[in-house]
């Protein structure tokens, strides 16, 4: 379906806008109400990202609400920490203060009658097969089941045992409530599923009030028609289950009740998405918490200093669709860089100093030279860089003995110091080991930048930043915390380690204007990349900056 506007501009529409667009035609809905439903048992991930965007951003195309809903339905996983973790990332990532946030544990009360009320329609029953005897009784894919020896008992003994269950007679997994639907049906989630359990489980939020839950199947759509939630969108592993999602609301008898709609997951390609991996490592130390920025976690991608429009931009280059497909992380790389690229300053930094003095620069003199922030964005503005006799620049800009085609700084070559001056290398100092510690050069004054000067011309540009002015910080440049060349997994499912994912650099040089930089300020480096003030162990005295991404990318998005 395509939508052709006055200026006659083709928009083209995903499945799911086109089967809203078929509700909302047809008057099934008279507005669009959708959900995001995490369940509080750990940090939410990219994956969660693209749920997230997806359902909010179709409550606001369409004019109407979406929901952030807890499914705290099993409290053994679930904590505190984690609901105030995803607050703070869908917040961040959707640009929207949630004044009303629900929680599937406010529905304790409705669900239980749900329950009876199917009950009292011969539609549940209680059981007390063991789990391995309902294993036995459920069949096969190729093999119907067979009905439980409990599944005819009376309206009136099932209420009283339902009863007794909420009431903490019985003892944990000694019974269950079972839907009444079908054994023998070929999608075995009709086949009687369990849909009430014991369990005495304290609740993050209800306490001890409750030894019975609900299961998630049968917890999930009642929260969905309680809320008035018109598109229950969800990923595919959920299709198997929209029948019955259904039924649970055609038996409740549910007016105009949701539609459940299923996409295909975002997978990226050698990342580490799953819950149990991703918790192994922080309780291994592997990693510094679920927001360590080797991670995808959307707490761990803020940190690293991705920003929620990057984000974004990642999702609709993604689109929606019905397959499953795997995305190069390059991609992700790709919109963080064009979503920096005009927004930040460029900022010099040395990460791997070596001392440059310039021997007939006067002493003690410091001057301040006029920088452009961002020579693609003059909305930046510009600031004040000091200069003078002592710099420090980065090791790999020098070299004794260099090959061709080196245009760097090497005995007796001139090179630009960026926005300064020509520069010319006449001896070198060394340790005891031959490695190099300091530079001796002359400057040309002739050749200031900015001063028009064209007498001669050099190959080379370095950064530098001045050495009595210059803030120190850590720097961490990071890469994939899986050996990309192994992949993800060995063959008895543990997670092939990249053992050179970090590289702290303790002793970096940074320009003056850095010294005021918070948490989650970013800047790009220049030929360095960008990098974002760590926002959990940077402090006023030490700064830590974390690299989000080099400057190079191989990848080109497809028209």
């Amino acid at each position: 379906m395509e939508h052709v506007s006055e200026n006659s501009e083709v928009v083209s529409k995903n499945f799911i806008e086109q089967m809203i667009d078929q509700d909302l035609e047809e008057g099934i809905y008279d507005k669009v109400i959708t959900r995001f439903p995490p369940e509080p048992n750990g940090y939410l991930h990219i994956g969660h990202a693209k749920s997230i965007l997806l359902n909010s951003g179709l409550a606001k195309k369409y004019g109407g609400k979406w929901n952030l809903r807890f499914d705290d339905t099993n409290p053994t996983k679930e904590k505190t920490e984690f609901v105030q973790s995803i607050i703070e990332d869908v917040e961040w990532i959707t640009g929207e203060k949630k004044t009303e946030i629900f929680y599937a544990s406010d529905y304790f009360e409705k669900m239980y009658e749900a329950a009876v009320y199917l009950i009292k329609k011969g539609k549940a029953f209680v059981c007390e097969l063991t789990p391995e005897q309902m294993r036995e009784y459920r069949g096969t894919l190729t093999e119907p089941g067979k009905n439980s020896p409990y599944r005819d008992r009376s309206v009136e003994e099932n209420l009283q045992l339902f009863s007794e269950m909420r009431d903490g007679k019985y003892p944990d997994g000694s019974m269950v409530l079972r839907a009444k639907i079908d054994m023998a049906s070929p999608n075995m989630n009709m086949r009687d599923p369990i849909i009430y359990r014991v369990a005495r489980m304290h609740h993050h939020r209800t306490g001890d009030q409750w030894c019975v839950y609900p299961m998630y199947d049968f917890a999930h759509p009642i929260e969905d028609a309680i809320e008035g939630v018109t598109h229950s969108i969800c990923t595919l592993e959920f299709e198997d289950h929209r029948p019955l999602y259904d039924w649970v609301l055609r038996e409740l008898d549910w007016e105009n009740p949701p539609r459940q709609i299923e996409f295909a997951k975002l997978y990226l390609q050698n990342v580490i998405t799953g819950k149990r991996y991703i918790k192994k490592l922080v309780e291994d130390k592997i990693v510094d918490g679920w927001d360590d920025p080797r991670l995808v976690s959307i707490a761990a991608l803020r940190r690293r200093g991705f920003t929620p429009e990057s984000l974004r931009n990642f999702m609709e280059l993604c689109g929606v669709s019905k397959s499953h497909a795997t995305v190069d992380y390059a991609m992700l790389e790709y919109c963080i860089r064009e979503d920096l690229k005009l927004k930040r300053s460029r900022m010099m930094a040395v990460l791997d100093p070596i001392k440059l003095v310039i021997t007939n620069y006067p002493e003690g003199q410091i001057e301040y030279l006029d920088v452009v922030n961002n020579q693609e964005n003059e909305a930046l503005g510009s600031r004040k860089v000091p200069f003078g006799r002592e710099l420090y620049i980065d090791r790999e800009d020098f070299m004794i003995e260099p090959p061709k085609k080196y245009f760097r700084l090497y005995p007796g070559n001139e090179v630009r110091l960026m926005h300064a001056y020509f520069v010319t290398c006449q001896e070198y100092i060394t340790d005891e080991t031959g490695k190099v510690t300091e530079i001796h050069c002359t400057y040309d004054p002739e050749t200031k930048c900015g001063t028009g000067f064209t007498g001669r011309k050099v190959k080379g540009t370095i950064h530098w930043v001045e050495a009595t002015t210059a803030k120190q910080a850590t720097v961490r440049l990071y890469e994939n915390i899986v050996d990309e060349e192994k992949g993800v997994y060995d063959e008895e499912g543990n997670i092939n380690l990249n053992p050179n994912s970090v590289q702290v650099l303790e002793q970096c040089w940074l320009e003056p204007a850095l010294a005021d930089a918070k948490a989650y300020d970013s800047f790009q480096f220049v030929r360095q990349g960008y990098f974002c003030v760590d926002a959990k162990d940077s402090t006023e005295e030490q700064l830590v900056f974390n690299r989000i991404v080099s400057l190079k990318s191989s990848y080109k998005p497809t028209k």
